[in-house]
């Protein structure tokens, strides 16, 4: 039987090639799963790395005063400057599924508020609503931003709202997302609070669930070795999370927003998950009443989702956002 040498040799390199290429493909596996059983950390850090990439953001700091801000920024550098707050124990990464559908018409810049994150944290210091207000404009002014829409979530709300309303003739619009500061109807969370507990801590994965059933309508499916690194955390960081929980739980803080809702002068923004179990859909009412100043208010209620609307709604949000924000009033 002839032979063809060159067919062989052709053969025999793509073998070879193969061989290599299922070597790497087993070397990938056997490291994935080792960072996951060994260092869940260093994988949760890298997928937030990733998803900052791929939406065109960049991960910068800026020291302000005794505060280093660690913050993301991109999308459209002419654009409109929109700065997005996240909420109690968040970060940046938060918004970043909202942030991919406004980084085409906003130029996005989504810090860690100082405390939380990678941003400092001083031992001993303020953290409740004025004092992140007051850290919030100065790391503003150091940015130039100039005039801003601003939109804050939960905790993130109550310093966005506060903010606009310290410093009108800097905000250009204010949304208000699930948003901290205002009076509403007592639920589960709230009797926990009152009660001396923070449902926020938790110390293993059944009490990690717990909150996630409180957050979320449809929980998002977090791997139990995920789940390991979000219970870590919540250990490491249980005094300073509960020293905050106190101070913007307290009767001076707790509905520090609506007595300033008058003040705001700002077309102002409303979003509310119906189904939010942390901050009832009934604070729209407050909202509401006290808009009295605001030349625009826009209202958008969205069904399907809890507290996390900026997870599980992401482009709805990001939708009502745009429209509010760059559309004429009455539009």
């Amino acid at each position: 039987m002839s032979r063809n040498p060159a067919r062989d040799a052709l053969l025999a390199r793509v073998a070879f090639r193969l061989k290599v290429l299922g070597g790497i493909v087993i070397a990938l596996a056997v490291t994935g799963l080792a960072v996951y059983f060994l260092a869940p950390a260093l994988l949760l850090r890298g997928a937030v790395m990733w998803q900052t990439w791929r939406d065109g953001l960049h991960q910068k700091s800026i020291q302000v005063g005794d505060t280093r801000w660690v913050y993301v920024e991109g999308g459209k550098q002419d654009g409109p400057p929109l700065v997005l707050l996240h909420g109690y124990r968040g970060t940046y990464a938060d918004w970043l599924l909202t942030a991919r559908y406004l980084t085409g018409n906003f130029h996005v810049v989504i810090p860690d508020l100082p405390g939380w994150g990678a941003s400092t944290r001083l031992p001993n210091a303020d953290y409740g609503y004025p004092a992140q207000v007051q850290r919030l404009h100065a790391f503003v002014d150091a940015l130039h931003l100039g005039e801003i829409a601003i939109a804050g979530h939960s905790m993130g709300g109550a310093i966005a709202g506060l903010y606009a309303a310290t410093y009108p003739k800097d905000v250009a619009a204010l949304v208000l997302v699930d948003s901290a500061g205002v009076k509403f109807k007592a639920n589960g969370f709230v009797r926990e609070l009152e009660s001396g507990r923070n449902p926020f801590d938790f110390d293993n994965r059944a009490g990690f669930d717990h909150l996630e059933s409180m957050l979320f309508t449809r929980p998002p499916s977090v791997p139990p070795r995920i789940a390991d690194v979000f219970v870590a955390r919540s250990e490491h960081n249980r005094a300073f999370d509960d020293k905050v929980m106190r101070e913007i739980a307290s009767p001076d803080e707790r509905y520090a927003l609506e007595p300033k809702l008058p003040d705001i002068t700002a077309p102002t923004l409303a979003i509310w998950c119906t189904g939010d179990q942390i901050i009832d859909v009934s604070a729209l009412d407050a909202i509401r009443k006290g808009l009295t100043h605001a030349p625009n208010i826009g209202i958008t209620e969205l069904r399907g989702c809890g507290h996390m609307s900026i997870i599980e709604k992401p482009q709805e949000v990001a939708q009502s956002i745009t429209h509010f924000v760059l559309l004429p009033a009455g539009t």
